[in-house]
């Protein structure tokens, strides 16, 4: 993207936002309290298999990362009722990964993130002992190579590291990076990451010569947005003595600056980052990432809180408006899939194929803007 039109669209985005104001802690939270009970109304059995085109067990991935953001929500309104459904959920599955406890699968790997948080508040060794057997059938080998999209790194990463803080044992972060690097440098002939955009392709398939319409690279906006997520929530726990600290750091701040420019001038982005007229329009998922990650680097005193603050509220203002029902529904959710076309059409009244990860990605948001206030 040619340098002055960024440095115009930054001007014009920051001029756009000022006027917008995040509001109150209570309602911050009201939106979050709303669409959380929504979804608990609807799936009263967390242990329910899921039926869309086929029955899943509801251990995977989106449930997954539904229950981290509901693990978020009890931290800052901790009702037992939160708890108790997460536990009901771990202990409906046996606390195993849906592919069998030697699973490699980043996919199967995530449901691990809320057994861990859970595990930490109740000391069980039954609520890590498969997510555990996985990540040391993978930390014992050389193969590096798992990691082949990049949707991987939000469902693992967090896993890898918290595991190596549990167990102070640093050959789960050196295994995770292996992974990561892979990713990064080597997957798609020269790696997902272009850091000339500091964007990531979501898989070999999106690597150039791939082009979207209007001829610029393609880079989906959840796909991003989950690389994000995974950097906040692995800086988050990683000690800043870690090697590779550093380098996970500036991903997260590039990645950063690279997404406020390209933000929608109604607060959301489009699913196709450098083509909005591919299927261009609101999509939350996406942009629930972005703002959690923005709202958790200026809570961690990573990102400058003038620069990101109004570009936050932008984005959770225009989900609040625009995508919450008053049921506590979603809209402008994007299906599950890989790329701009899939999971459309996406609407206000659209139920998306499945409608819990959505709603995880929101309530990070909404739980990390909470603390901002």
């Amino acid at each position: 993207m040619n340098k002055l039109l960024v440095i115009l669209l930054v001007l014009i985005t920051t001029l756009s936002c000022r006027v917008q104001r995040l509001p109150s802690k209570e309602k911050v939270l009201e939106p979050l309290t709303s669409a959380n009970a929504y979804f608990m109304n609807k799936w009263p059995d967390p242990g329910k298999s899921i039926i869309t085109n086929r029955e899943r067990p509801s251990n995977i991935w989106t449930r997954a990362v539904y229950y981290e953001g509901l693990m978020a929500l009890h931290k800052i309104d901790p009702q037992k009722k939160y708890y108790d459904y997460a536990v009901d959920w771990g202990t409906k599955h046996n606390w195993s990964l849906r592919s069998g406890n030697t699973s490699r699968n980043a996919d199967d790997q995530c449901c691990g993130q809320t057994y861990i948080d859970l595990y930490l508040i109740d000391k069980k060794d039954e609520r890590i002992k498969a997510i555990k057997a996985s990540i040391d059938n993978m930390v014992k080998t050389e193969k590096k190579d798992d990691w082949n999209w990049i949707d991987a790194l939000q469902m693992a990463m967090p896993v890898f590291v918290r595991l190596g803080v549990i167990y102070n044992d640093t050959s789960y972060f050196r295994k995770m990076y292996d992974l990561y690097a892979f990713a990064k440098y080597n997957h798609g002939g020269k790696g997902l990451y272009n850091p000339a955009d500091k964007l990531w392709w979501r898989d070999k398939d999106f690597v150039p010569p791939y082009k979207e319409p209007n001829g610029e690279d393609c880079y989906w906006s959840r796909g991003n947005g989950w690389v994000l997520a995974a950097l906040a929530r692995t800086l988050e726990m990683l000690p800043k003595t870690d090697p590779h600290y550093n380098e996970y750091l500036q991903d997260f701040k590039d990645m950063c600056t690279a997404l406020i420019p390209i933000q929608r001038t109604d607060g959301f982005w489009n699913v196709s980052l450098h083509d909005p007229t591919n299927f261009g329009g609101k999509e939350t998922s996406g942009t629930a990432l972005f703002a959690y990650g923005f709202a958790w680097g200026i809570n961690n005193g990573i990102l400058d809180k003038k620069t990101y603050q109004p570009v936050i509220a932008k984005a959770w203002n225009a989900m609040i408006k625009e995508a919450v029902h008053t049921d506590g529904k979603l809209g402008f959710v994007q299906g599950t899939g890989k790329e701009p076309k899939d999971g459309q059409p996406v609407s206000y009244d659209s139920t998306p194929d499945f409608e819990d990860y959505g709603l995880g990605c929101f309530l990070l948001a909404g739980t990390e803007i909470y603390k901002m206030k």
